[in-house]
């Protein structure tokens, strides 16, 4: 199973809304079809009340495996659905220290 597919379903506890996981590991330097760099717009009421950095810390907290298995960075956008419904803009990952030479 790829990296991908365990956080996708680690985050399914969470009970999300929306969920979009995009791995963003090409963009940078290092091997092709590799699983470090991942951006995260995950919408859940779960957040309901928390605020963004115990939001993040919640994610952090389920995907603890994740950085033992060789992730590397993930971006987040993490909502309620009352701010999802308000903000469904897209947002761009920082640019990363090592991006890949082009």
């Amino acid at each position: 199973m790829s990296l991908q597919s365990q956080i996708e379903s680690a985050l399914s506890v969470l009970e999300p809304m929306h969920l979009e996981l995009t791995n963003e590991s090409d963009m940078h330097r290092g091997p092709p079809n590799r699983e470090t760099h991942f951006k995260l717009v995950i919408v859940s009421d779960v957040f309901v009340g928390l605020s963004r950095v115990a939001r993040q810390q919640k994610i952090n907290g389920l995907l603890g495996f994740a950085f033992k298995s060789g992730l590397h960075a993930l971006t987040m956008k993490v909502m309620t659905g009352d701010e999802w419904k308000n903000d469904q803009s897209s947002f761009q990952s920082p640019d990363c220290a090592h991006k890949k030479l082009r």
